[in-house]
């Protein structure tokens, strides 16, 4: 069944979708899918701080686009004012190049297809070849599912602040999920937190390390520990 939305680009209907996207990670499923490119072509801008769920689902999709597509089928969308998505287009990232290839085309129409390879000639297809094969193995960068323990300093500390100070790192290949209160004792909960990273552009130690147990965030988290580690 799709899921509605309206006037998503009003206040109103901003703070609709960051309290849908609260506990989900995408708009439909369990996966980047057309409902979510459906729900990011309708923004007029990228949303502001102010709604951190969104900010955080919007920043994840705007890196998927860059860096490998959306593929994903979906359940069906429906945003005010436009069509849901349903079908067969799958959105893919832009080809860096694709004019200067075409204009390679063009000068071939003058190139002698009989004539002998030049040095220079052997030299830009190598060069080619490689940057090609490089640009490959980005695209299939591996992803995982971290589980974090995030821990407060006391019984005093406010949890909905220390989340929202968690979710406010930002970073491309870094995507938040849900996550959940966990009684530790004494009266003090600790968070448990689940996120997706891109293997080659997020490290989990660095984030801990510099942003999650710095300031300002260490103003609410006392230590944060991975719980599990999966690759997807």
């Amino acid at each position: 069944m799709a899921v509605t939305f309206n006037n998503v680009n009003s206040a109103s209907g901003l703070k609709n979708l960051d309290e849908y996207l609260l506990a989900r990670s995408y708009i439909t499923g369990y996966q980047a899918s057309k409902d979510d490119i459906s729900v990011h072509a309708t923004l007029a801008k990228p949303p502001s701080a102010e709604y951190v769920n969104l900010s955080r689902w919007y920043n994840h999709i705007e890196a998927l686009l860059r860096i490998s597509g959306v593929a994903g089928g979906g359940c069906g969308v429906i945003v005010e004012g436009f069509s849901s998505i349903t079908g067969e287009a799958v959105a893919t990232p832009p080809v860096a190049g694709t004019k200067a290839a075409a204009a390679e085309d063009d000068d071939d129409d003058d190139v002698d297809l009989f004539s002998e390879e030049t040095e220079e000639e052997k030299k830009a297809a190598e060069e080619r070849a490689a940057a090609v094969k490089a640009s490959s193995k980005k695209k299939e960068s591996g992803k995982s599912s971290v589980l974090l323990d995030v821990k407060p300093w006391d019984d005093e500390t406010d949890m909905r602040k220390l989340e929202e100070a968690v979710r406010s790192v930002q970073m491309e290949g870094l995507l938040w999920g849900a996550s959940k209160l966990v009684p530790v004792g004494y009266g003090i909960k600790k968070m448990q937190i689940m996120m997706t990273i891109v293997d080659d552009l997020v490290s989990v130690d660095t984030l801990i390390e510099e942003q999650l147990t710095l300031e300002p965030i260490n103003e609410y988290v006392q230590s944060c520990d991975i719980v599990a580690f999966n690759k997807i």
